[in-house]
C-alpha cells in the first residue's frame, strides 16, 4: 500500500508544488484522490501510467481539485483506453463529467461511470471498503476513508490437530467455507482467530478542522489533512473554510491516528518547516507532503 503525492499546493500551483492530487497504489489498483491541473504530467514524471487508473475520487468542485480531469480523460481516449473509468464525488459531479465529454474534439473510447455521493460506505470490494462524509468548507466537500479488509488469522496448528492437511482445504476455510474431514465437517470458526483490523487511510480535501473529520479519521494509520495556513492565520482559515497546521494536528490527536501528513499548502510557504513545527507541538507524528513524495503504509501487526 503506497501513497504518492502528485500535487500538494493550494489554489495556485508553484514551481515546487502542483495542484492537488493523491495516488493510492493498493489492492491491485491505482486510485486517484482529486485531479488538479497538471496531474497527468506529474504522473509522467514518475512513470505512473494514467491508463492504470480505475477510480478517481473528487473531494469538491473547486478547480484546483478537478481541472486535471479533461486532459487526463482525453489522453486516455487518445491512447485507446477501453476499460471503464469510475469517478466519484459530490453533487454536481455528473454535470461536470458530461461537460468534459463535450469539451473540444476527441473520440471517447471508454465508458465513464459517475457516482454522486452523500455519506457512508459507497464502495465495497473483496479487499477494501471506501466511505465518505461531508466536512466543512466553503462549498460541499467530501472527505474519504479507505479501509483494508483483513481476514481472521488462520490457526494452522489447530487445523492440523483437526486432521486437515495443507492444501486447498486450508484455503476454503480461510474464505469461510466449511470442509468435510471423514464423517466430520470442520467449520471456519474452528480454525480462524479473531477479526483483524486492516490499514486505514483518510484524505480530507479542503476543510476546516471539524468533528466530522475526527470521526472519519478515528484510529487511521494515515491522515492526509489540508494545512493551508500557519497558526497566525487562524481567522483567515476559518473564514475561507481551511485549516491551519495546528488545527490539523488537533484533529489527528483527537482521532488518535498513527501519522499525520500535511498537504494543500498556501503559496506563501516555500519552506514548510514552520507548518511542521507548529503541528508537531500538538501531534509529534507529523510530516509535510512534497510533490512526488512516496509513503509506504505498513501492514498492521497481528
Amino acid at each position: 500500500m503506497e501513497l504518492v503525492f502528485l500535487g500538494t499546493s493550494s489554489a495556485i500551483p508553484t514551481n515546487y508544488r502542483n495542484h492537488s492530487a493523491l495516488a493510492l497504489k493498493a489492492f491491485g489498483e491505482l486510485m486517484l484522490f482529486d485531479c488538479g491541473e497538471g496531474t497527468q504530467r506529474q504522473m509522467t514524471r514518475i512513470r505512473m501510467s494514467p491508463m492504470k487508473v480505475k477510480r478517481i475520487f473528487i473531494t469538491h468542485l473547486h478547480g484546483d481539485h478537478f481541472l486535471g480531469l479533461p486532459g487526463l480523460i482525453q489522453s486516455m481516449a487518445f491512447r485507446g483506453r477501453e476499460n471503464p473509468l469510475y469517478i466519484y464525488g459530490p453533487d454536481g459531479l455528473r454535470d461536470v463529467v458530461e461537460s468534459i465529454k463535450k469539451l473540444g474534439y476527441f473520440a471517447l473510447s471508454f465508458p465513464i461511470i459517475t457516482q454522486e455521493l452523500q455519506t457512508g460506505i459507497f464502495l465495497e470490494e473483496e479487499g477494501y471498503r471506501i466511505s465518505c462524509c461531508p466536512v466543512q468548507h466553503s462549498v460541499l466537500n467530501l472527505a474519504y476513508a479507505v479501509e483494508e479488509k483483513r481476514s481472521p488469522k488462520f490457526m494452522r496448528d489447530k487445523a492440523l490437530e483437526l486432521g486437515l492437511t495443507p492444501g486447498p482445504d486450508f484455503g476454503k476455510l480461510q474464505r469461510g467455507t466449511p470442509v468435510k474431514v471423514g464423517d466430520r465437517t470442520i467449520q471456519p470458526e474452528e480454525v480462524l482467530g479473531e477479526e483483524r483490523e486492516g490499514r486505514k487511510i483518510v484524505y480530507s480535501g479542503d476543510t476546516r478542522a471539524c468533528v466530522e473529520m475526527v470521526n472519519l479519521a478515528k484510529e487511521a494509520d494515515m491522515l492526509i489533512h489540508e494545512s493551508t495556513f500557519d497558526g497566525s492565520q487562524e481567522e483567515k482559515a476559518l473564514t475561507t473554510g481551511h485549516s491551519t497546521s495546528r488545527s490539523a494536528a488537533r484533529v489527528a490527536a483527537l482521532a488518535q491516528v498513527k501519522k499525520l501528513i500535511l498537504t494543500h499548502l498556501s503559496t506563501r510557504y516555500r519552506d514548510a518547516d514552520l507548518l511542521k513545527k507548529e503541528a508537531a507541538e500538538i501531534f509529534p507524528e507529523v510530516m509535510v507532503a512534497e510533490d512526488l513524495m512516496s509513503v509506504q503504509v505498513k501492514r498492521r501487526a497481528d
